[in-house]
């Protein structure tokens, strides 16, 4: 097939003719599709089932310590707890805080705090006489952009390159603007694309030497063990930011977040941060007036059903034999039907939730409203860029993970007649 802006108008007419006649047949459908959030599936979730049954009224409660998981205390987490999240962070278990489910709770609780009350002794944001800004890699997190946004932060777009972001621009903002106080970053299978950080890119961000002495990397590790393919270590490896840190003399610039939230059950598993012994003993003066301990049960639970990092690594390669054909299922459906048309590119990504689209400029708004016409829920077209805004109007969140194979197949389908429909338009000057 020609690509499109290799067709005459009248070509053009008429294949948008023949498109929106099989687009109105699904219409007539009345589906109710759901690619709008990285949701794992309901096979994925009865993965983990059994560790619903490892605590009863006869279980063991007490952790290695000795300790009734029942009561009060532990702030920092159960030992055993700090172990194996230790072991998927790639820190040791002195490295780390456990906390309750959320890792976006973390965060926020994390950001939150340096407003209020500075960072290791440093002035508090909301006391600064100038805006506090804050770098936000894109296409990005829409969550992280939000949790900065509610603090009125001022946000900085760095684009993102399939090695990391835009590191000349990281460290002309961070090494020379006092007012930078943060990046997000998403290092693994970053959100949307699929990214992992070059080695080069982790070097550069641990020998940063930033202007403010309160700058952090907000490293969200999310999706660090979020495999679709066995070969992982070959092609995605990623260095560990806090030990580059340490070995730059700059162990202090880095909070690293982690969960179990799409290993588990997204709303009860297990979020912790590493960080450098400075930064945890500031963290712990929140805590102790923040809270007596997080759900040590819920720890244990974990303990136990997992045991050690193999398993859990071994549990994530039956979330891989779920995940793996979705994606491909896309990626077929993507080139198959755009492939050769000339309007569109899109990642191909070995792991994490999501697949990140790119349409013509000023198009991706429009094709997300046709979606949903046809009953296909995604993304809000923008919500990959700070403050909703989309400079392009290109950007597209495609998360393949919750709907069943054959709902995906017809999601596919009305998406890439979306894509086809919206894209004759523009080049008609129709939009």
């Amino acid at each position: 097939m020609k690509k499109y802006s290799e067709m005459t108008r009248e070509e053009l007419l008429l294949e948008k003719e023949a498109l929106e006649k099989e687009f109105e047949e699904y219409k007539k459908k009345r589906l109710n599709l759901d690619m709008s959030r990285g949701k794992p599936s309901k096979a994925q979730l009865d993965l983990s089932n059994e560790m619903m049954d490892v605590l009863d009224s006869d279980s063991y409660f007490l952790d290695e310590t000795g300790t009734d998981c029942r009561n009060y205390g532990i702030l920092e987490g159960i030992p055993e707890a700090k172990k194996l999240m230790g072991a998927m962070s790639e820190v040791g278990p002195d490295d780390m805080i456990i906390y309750g489910n959320s890792s976006l709770n973390v965060m926020f609780d994390t950001l939150a705090r340096s407003w209020a009350h500075g960072v290791c002794g440093e002035t508090p944001w909301c006391k600064l006489d100038q805006k506090v800004k804050w770098l936000c890699p894109v296409p990005g997190y829409d969550r992280h952009f939000r949790i900065t946004e509610y603090f009125g932060l001022e946000m900085i777009n760095i684009p993102m390159t399939e090695t990391g972001p835009d590191m000349d621009l990281v460290e002309q903002y961070v090494n020379n603007d006092p007012m930078v106080k943060g990046i997000w970053c998403c290092p693994k299978y970053s959100n949307p694309q699929g990214y992992t950080y070059s080695e080069e890119t982790v070097h550069r961000f641990a020998a940063l030497t930033p202007a403010a002495k309160d700058f952090r990397i907000y490293w969200d590790n999310a999706y660090s063990i979020h495999h679709l393919y066995e070969d992982e270590d070959e092609q995605d490896y990623l260095l560990e930011i806090l030990e580059e840190c340490r070995k730059a003399g700059h162990p202090d610039i880095v909070f690293k977040f982690i969960s179990t939230s799409k290993v588990t059950f997204p709303g009860s598993g297990i979020a912790a941060v590493a960080a450098s012994k400075k930064n945890l003993e500031d963290i712990k003066k929140q805590l102790t007036v923040q809270t007596i301990g997080h759900d040590k049960l819920n720890q244990l639970r974990h303990v136990r059903f997992f045991g050690n990092i193999a398993n859990m690594r071994a549990h994530m390669m039956r979330h891989a034999e779920i995940l793996r054909p979705k994606f491909e299922l896309v990626q077929k459906a993507l080139q198959d039907e755009l492939g050769e048309l000339g309007i569109a590119n899109w990642t191909n990504p070995r792991g994490g939730y999501f697949i990140s689209f790119d349409s013509m400029d000023g198009c991706a708004k429009a094709i997300v409203a046709k979606c949903a016409d046809a009953g296909v829920k995604m993304t809000p077209a923008g919500a990959t860029y700070p403050y909703g805004k989309d400079p392009h109007d290109s950007n597209i969140r495609i998360a393949p993970s919750f709907p069943k194979e054959r709902e995906l197949k017809k999601a596919c389908s009305i998406f890439t007649l979306a894509v086809r429909i919206v894209s004759i338009e523009k080049l008609l000057g129709e939009i």
